[in-house]
């Protein structure tokens, strides 16, 4: 494993490559931003923000979700994987938001992820991204990219990567972090097959010492 210098030297590496690394989902509000991250599960943000336009447009409220009938929030989201059960979701975690939260959007994450649908991920890009709160979202490219590179382990859990971000880098910058991890293994190191001496390259240009 790297150590804690050399792990913020590969972010700060990162955020040269990617400077404007930021949430690619688009949301006016924190009520927005919630469905839909818990629409981006197994899909793409590119194929949640086709729909979120015009979803937001016929439901802009937890009550606008609770009043429609789940086939019609189904027929919305039809293009998206899940979208069955993600409507359910949706639907249970909006009557929740008005029956113990007064139609807000929750600022901690154990209420956060009291909420129909809404896992430790979730609430940690509802928490970083909505209310500026100190948080490490674990993605499916952040688990990689930890991995491949020698900042975690080949064997940690998706809860051990994020532990371990935590402990390896300043509070300060978990969000941003964050937001890099998922940019470089969005953009560049993937995980189709490609040349990862080319990303390595593109770090060791960034930063003073030697990938792993």
């Amino acid at each position: 494993m790297l150590s804690k210098k050399q792990t913020l030297q590969i972010i700060e590496a990162m955020g040269n490559l990617f400077p404007y690394a930021t949430c690619e989902l688009i949301h006016k509000n924190a009520f927005e931003l919630l469905i839909a991250v818990m629409l981006s599960a197994q899909t793409t943000d590119v194929s949640v923000n086709k729909i979120t336009p015009s979803l937001f447009e016929k439901y802009p409220t937890p009550e606008a979700f609770v009043a429609a009938p789940v086939e019609d929030i189904m027929e919305q989201l039809k293009t998206i994987g899940l979208y069955r059960n993600k409507a359910k979701f949706i639907k249970g975690c909006c009557q929740m938001l008005l029956s113990e939260f007064g139609g807000q959007v929750p600022r901690s994450r154990k209420e956060l992820e009291s909420l129909p649908g809404v896992g430790r991920k979730t609430a940690n890009v509802v928490l970083s991204v909505a209310f500026n709160e100190p948080a490490i979202a674990v993605d499916t490219h952040v688990e990689r990219v930890t991995k491949r590179l020698g900042i975690c382990p080949s064997n940690a859990t998706v809860r051990e990567v994020e532990e371990i971000l935590m402990k390896q880098l300043p509070k300060e910058i978990w969000g941003i972090a964050h937001h890099r991890l998922i940019f470089f293994g969005r953009y560049q190191c993937t995980a189709r097959n490609h040349d990862h001496d080319v990303c390595l390259q593109l770090l060791k240009e960034n930063r003073p010492i030697k990938a792993k």
